[in-house]
């Protein structure tokens, strides 16, 4: 790859602390003011378009764009580096710019251009503060510029954190591992196989290539959309519906050819043969609702601009949607192209989700936000509460533990219907009326007989079976835990699993 649309080639990222108070993507995306964030941004991204033709907007406060065509007109990376942080600082804002290889590495950079260079390993040969001084130029506007090829030396001295996986880092930590370039010596297949998907992203990383590897050529069908307008449409809101249906049929040509894509190219024409294009990216699934509010803040944005400086429809009083001059044609392409790892199964059997329910979620999350309609992915794991991980609708998940690896001490099935989200306190005892308790030997005291829940009455148990003592996170005396489950069944026909730690019973769920 040489600098082709995906970042990784060489790459200018632009850091602006002022929009970037998420601080991650996820963050982001729980936000309820990202869509204002976003059209406030605008006037950076414009600024960086003067430049880069193909700016591509990661979330508010975080852009790059392929750097080699500019700088080569321009007459170097610092130049370019330098025109963009000017161009920036003119509209009032301060903000960090990197060039590297790939974009984590740029992005990396950037941060450390907001200290003023120093970033995590001073005196790295090239990687020092670019022509707006040693210091932080405008608004404290600085760049750093790492050379071609030395991308995991500049990675190599940071922590092994900086990856973005906090739970992997915690363990390459203890095992000895402790920074980027310790995990990069690592083979590749030894770190996927120990530590999975995720260690092989962080991997990935660490040798500053991209986080997943792109399809290796683009496929033979167009798989963009477009819709026209006859008449031109003068409202925003027309344009904005169109792009959901949009988005549907593109999702659905991506799928026939086995495709997913984390970035959208969207295009709007104007009647007056204007055209407005932002590319769009996004951790997950880009869905329907994802790509119309990406159209609804690249026109708002478009209008605020115009407005501002005096455009068609704009300066005091104007009316914004005038400004739009009727949208003759909207085109939707999708970028960064990657192996379909599966679609949302379901809620019931193993159809994919249907229409309904998928639109029903879409307009729970424009009411009430991204993160508020969450659906559950079966994981690894011991425990019921641990076999569940709830992801925001249309996102993919996190790479997590398998579910089809062993899992010495897992209950077996069924699995209950009813866990409760806090265990409830419970009383266990035998004939003697003694509570019953387990040895660090996994034996039981004596036969469970009576059962007693948050202190109501006693009931006899009829049957059990267990224990499953599970010991876990034994290397870390602050998080480690000792405990046992037991299947138990009440003379009243009720069936429960139980938990014993620490000397204290739990009901951790309920058999229906």
């Amino acid at each position: 790859m040489t600098g082709t649309p995906g970042f990784t080639g060489r790459t200018l990222a632009v850091r602006c602390p002022a929009w970037d108070a998420a601080g991650t993507s996820a963050g982001w995306a729980s936000d309820p003011e990202r869509g204002p964030r976003a059209r406030a941004f605008e006037p950076v991204v414009r600024a960086m378009q003067e430049f880069c033709p193909q700016v591509e907007v990661l979330r508010p406060g975080l852009a790059a764009s392929e750097a080699r065509g500019p700088a080569r007109y321009f007459g170097g990376e610092a130049v370019l580096a330098d025109k963009v942080a000017k161009a920036v600082a003119r509209l009032g804002f301060a903000c960090g710019i990197g060039v590297a290889d790939g974009l984590f590495t740029a992005l990396v950079a950037a941060q450390d251009s907001l200290a003023g260079g120093q970033g995590g390993r001073p005196g790295f040969p090239g990687a020092g503060p670019g022509p707006l001084g040693a210091g932080p130029g405008p608004l404290g506007t600085c760049s750093v510029i790492v050379p071609p090829g030395q991308a995991p030396a500049f990675l190599a001295p940071r922590p092994v954190a900086i990856l973005g996986e906090p739970e992997l880092a915690e363990l390459l930590a203890r095992l000895g591992v402790g920074t980027v370039g310790d995990l990069a010596a690592l083979p590749a297949a030894e770190v996927e196989a120990r530590f999975g998907l995720a260690g092989l992203r962080a991997h990935r990383l660490a040798r500053g290539l991209d986080p997943r590897p792109l399809t290796p050529r683009p496929p033979a069908a167009d798989l963009s959309v477009q819709a026209e307008f006859d008449p031109p449409a003068e409202q925003a809101e027309q344009v904005i519906f169109a792009a959901k249906s949009l988005a549907s049929r593109m999702h659905a040509r991506l799928a026939a050819n086995g495709l997913a894509c984390v970035r959208v190219r969207v295009e709007v024409i104007l009647a007056d043969g204007r055209e407005v294009t932002r590319l769009w990216r996004h951790d997950g699934l880009l869905t329907d609702l994802a790509v119309a509010d990406r159209v609804r803040w690249q026109l708002d944005g478009w209008l605020s601009g115009s407005r501002a400086t005096g455009g068609p429809g704009g300066g005091p009083g104007g009316d914004g949607e005038a400004a739009l001059g009727g949208v003759t044609l909207l085109r939707l392409v999708p970028g960064q192209l990657a192996r379909e790892r599966g679609r949302q199964l379901g809620l019931w059997g193993d159809e994919v989700v249907n229409g309904r329910v998928a639109r029903a979620a879409l307009r729970l999350q424009a009411m009430l936000g991204h993160g508020a309609v969450l659906r559950p992915v079966l994981i690894g794991g011991r425990g019921p509460a641990d076999r569940v991980m709830l992801v925001p609708f249309g996102d993919e998940p996190e790479p997590a533990p398998p579910a089809d690896r062993p899992w010495p001490g897992q209950i077996p099935p069924p699995a209950p219907a009813t866990v409760y989200p806090e265990p409830r306190p419970a009383r266990v005892t035998g004939r003697s009326g003694v509570l019953v308790t387990v040895t660090g030997r996994g034996q039981v005291s004596a036969e469970p007989a009576m059962l007693s829940v948050e202190g109501g009455p006693s009931r006899a148990i009829t049957a059990w079976t267990g224990p499953w003592p599970v010991t876990e996170r034994w290397w870390d005396p602050a998080r480690a835990c000792r405990k046992a489950r037991f299947q138990l069944v009440t003379v009243d026909g009720d069936a429960w699993l139980a938990v014993v730690q620490d000397g204290r019973w739990l009901i951790e769920a309920r058999y229906d």
